[in-house]
């Protein structure tokens, strides 16, 4: 019983004194008034606020002030997977006509696209994903894949990249593992 009443009365003292991170009005005076400009919007104390903050940019400026798309994620080693990736191109490109080589490209686009999204890389995924679908139009699950990650994108009211806008997979150093 004397712990519970230690307990209550310790909880009443900590909800008395309030968080230290608390919101707090700033107590003005005429030099405080005095000194603030026209210009110059009235601060005030708030615990975690971006108020007075610039807003943060992209990795890669472009002309105009506008910010290219950005890339997140875990960087992964994909050297294998550019490697198959390379070869069923060079098929491709010695036999356009070959299905069975655009199939074989397509393939490897997916299977460097699932490595990317398990890396949480969606935008080069999704890269990935459109390149094995225009390789090969009756890939499912790279259709699936682009419909998945576009919604993603849109519930966080957010514009995927634009077909050819897709950012390469982030730079893997040996180190990394």
């Amino acid at each position: 019983m004397r712990k519970i009443i230690i307990l209550a009365t310790l909880g009443a003292a900590i909800e008395m004194a309030g968080c230290d991170n608390a919101p707090r009005p700033v107590q003005s005076n005429a030099n405080t008034a005095a000194a603030q400009t026209e210009n110059e919007k009235p601060r005030t104390m708030i615990a975690h606020s971006s108020e007075n903050q610039a807003p943060p940019t992209g990795n890669s400026e472009t002309p105009g002030g506008k910010t290219k798309w950005s890339q997140g994620g875990n960087p992964i080693d994909t050297t294998e997977l550019d490697i198959a990736i390379t070869n069923a191109d060079k098929a491709v490109k010695a036999k356009s006509a070959d299905t069975t080589a655009k199939k074989a490209l397509s393939q490897a686009y997916l299977k460097r696209a699932v490595a990317l999204t398990d890396a949480r890389q969606y935008a080069s995924a999704l890269g990935d994903y459109r390149k094995a679908v225009k390789n090969d139009s009756t890939n499912d699950e790279a259709k699936n894949w682009i419909d998945q990650i576009t919604q993603i994108y849109n519930s966080m009211n957010k514009e995927a990249p634009k077909e050819g806008d897709e950012p390469p997979p982030l730079p893997f150093k040996k180190d990394q593992k």
